[in-house]
């Protein structure tokens, strides 16, 4: 009896999805649960197993071509495909944050099924006596896992995805934290084989570039930028970072700071935590904070939900884990999904300054420059202190000038003259 396999809809907001990968060809058998095709959305990557067992009769939808939700991508010939399993939704990024998924119209005699997004472990890969996916390896490779080293507890002894991210957790856990601006390794170089190289755009680069010109062609995009001294910041670090591990397993970075500063300027001036839908403005009660994260091969924008609401050591814990999760591809569609305003941060890879795109259909974001010793005028004479560029690049359709002013303007008075407890 056919099957509908359809592409799944990984939230609210996603209306399309890239199939990177089939896994299986036409003819070949596969079993329920096992990893069918590969696929890549605007918010995350997710690895997508058959719904029933059998034979893939039909491949409906090529490689890296762009579909919308509930499409009818391939249909799986097999014994008890009239039982679709209960929705389960689970990012690539994360074993967790389950969201339905909607069926597609079934054609005449071929129920459709309901994709869950569980990734499960499969056969084959590099290394035939390790059972796996290629998720799974993919991991492996960019953790530097041996797989021999963990213990599989799928069918058969097949390590799955919870199998290896259990292994890096713990192996995370007996070693110091990575610094949350930690930057992301270089991508792999061109491999030239003539005087030029053509090389397809991954889809999440093709969803970053039209979701940027898109933003260009949105907002009348204006910029400011603000000298800020962080001294007392950065003396609030060196003395506090030691007792701060140690209370807490994380290490005390100045990304919370930025976060917390935004926080309180925001409710001083809530119209930079809007968006526009035609003639309206829609003011945003909760401060939702996307800190946009380096990837690889692009970039990913995790959420601290409600950050109004956390304080420092709870905005500290929710940075830390969203770098962490993002770089091991285990953010859930939740993670990245509501952001208010965002912040990012090209000071992490040296960069004075930024003039970023506004982050849609947000209207305004925060750039973070290098923090570092610069001689500056202190009561006529020329004095050493730690200085950093801050930009806003906003939306000048909501917001003015002397809005934007007052924002940064509160923002460097904060962490000049820092004063909030991060023990």
């Amino acid at each position: 009896m056919p099957t509908n396999v359809t592409m799944p809809q990984m939230g609210e907001s996603i209306a399309e999805g890239t199939i990177t990968k089939w896994m299986k060809k036409v003819g070949e058998r596969v079993d329920r649960d096992e990893p069918l095709f590969e696929i890549s959305t605007d918010k995350v990557d997710a690895e997508i197993p058959s719904p029933v067992a059998g034979v893939l009769t039909q491949i409906l939808v090529k490689e890296n071509e762009t579909v919308a939700v509930n499409t009818v991508v391939a249909i799986v010939e097999g014994e008890g495909a009239g039982a679709a399993p209960t929705p389960a939704v689970a990012a690539t990024a994360s074993p967790e944050a389950p969201s339905a998924a909607l069926p597609a119209p079934a054609s005449p005699g071929a129920p459709t099924a309901v994709m869950p997004l569980a990734p499960e472990e499969h056969e084959g890969g590099e290394a035939e006596e390790v059972r796996t996916s290629p998720l799974v390896r993919r991991i492996a490779r960019e953790h530097n896992v041996d797989l021999s080293e963990v213990k599989g507890t799928g069918l058969g002894g097949r390590v799955s995805k919870k199998d290896i991210l259990d292994f890096i957790d713990q192996r995370r856990a007996s070693a110091p934290p990575a610094p949350a601006a930690a930057p992301a390794p270089n991508a792999p170089p061109v491999a030239f084989t003539g005087a030029t190289q053509i090389v397809p755009m991954t889809p999440m680069r093709r969803q970053i570039a039209e979701h940027m010109v898109m933003s260009k062609h949105t907002s009348a995009h204006v910029y400011t930028l603000v000298e800020v001294e962080m001294t007392r910041v950065v003396a609030t670090c060196e003395r506090c970072k030691q007792d701060f591990e140690q209370r807490n397993g994380i290490k005390l970075t100045y990304t919370p700071f930025f976060v917390r500063a935004c926080v309180e300027a925001i409710k001083e001036l809530p119209v930079i935590n809007s968006s526009v839908d035609g003639a309206n403005i829609i003011y945003k009660r909760d401060v939702n904070i996307g800190i946009a994260v380096a990837l690889e091969n692009g970039l990913i924008v995790p959420v601290i939900k409600r950050a109004d609401e956390k304080n420092f050591l709870g905005v500290a814990r929710a940075v830390q884990d969203f770098a962490d999760r993002a770089r091991s591809k285990r953010l859930s569609v939740d993670d990245v999904q509501g952001g208010t305003f965002t912040i990012t941060n090209p000071g992490s890879f040296g960069g004075l300054f930024g003039l970023p795109i506004i982050h849609q259909p947000q209207v305004a974001i925060l750039g973070v420059g290098v923090i570092e010793k610069r001689p500056v005028v202190r009561d006529d004479a020329i004095a050493i202190r730690h200085m950093v560029y801050l930009s806003i690049s906003y939306d000048h359709r909501v917001i003015d000038g002397a809005v934007a002013e007052r924002f940064m303007g509160k923002i460097k008075k904060i962490l000049e003259n820092w004063d909030e407890a991060v023990l």
